[in-house]
């Protein structure tokens, strides 16, 4: 592995073609549960480290499509952190991502690392709990389009059984 002049790595495939990242790091959160508290300090602590790290700085408001751009920042990355907590699974902003994250780790090389903040691991994958509650409220709201809700709730079950860090095991 490679550094480009800004510190972010380059790889080479067996096709020769050499991918460049502009970010270490794309950090995916639900901003009411964790940005001024946990993900705010896991930024810092990862900028410290010399890690380039994306993390989106918007308030969204409601019904609003996640943006190109941060698709594009996903694409642009070399991990995602997923930090799963109680309302993430309630903003449709956040299982885009979440979407875009698990199909980049299937389909290329992007590395996925979890984080189950307030949450069991279980309860994301069989969404249950508040996870079970969002996905009421999605159904409802998407009732012509299953295949969206679906695709949210493989995106989820697929997470849940990566390897992560749970924050009731410190």
């Amino acid at each position: 592995m490679a550094n480009d002049p800004n510190g972010v790595g380059c790889s080479s495939s067996s096709s020769g073609s050499t991918k460049r990242w502009k970010y270490h790091v794309f950090l995916s959160f639900r901003g009411e549960d964790t940005r001024t508290n946990f993900t705010d300090h896991l930024y810092v602590a990862l900028i410290r480290k010399g890690l380039k790290t994306f993390r989106d700085e918007e308030k969204l408001e409601r019904g609003q499509s996640i943006k190109p751009s941060l698709l594009e920042a996903i694409e642009e990355s070399r991990s995602a952190v997923v930090v799963l907590s109680p309302n993430y699974a309630s903003s449709t902003w956040c299982l885009d991502e979440l979407q875009k994250i698990i199909h980049l780790k299937e389909e290329s090389s992007l590395q996925v690392f979890p984080i189950f903040y307030g949450v069991d691991p279980s309860d994301v994958k069989k969404q249950e709990g508040s996870f079970a509650e969002a996905f009421k409220r999605h159904e409802e709201r998407f009732t012509q389009d299953k295949m969206k809700v679906q695709g949210w709730r493989d995106a989820l079950n697929k997470v849940a059984t990566i390897s992560g860090w749970h924050s009731q095991n410190r």
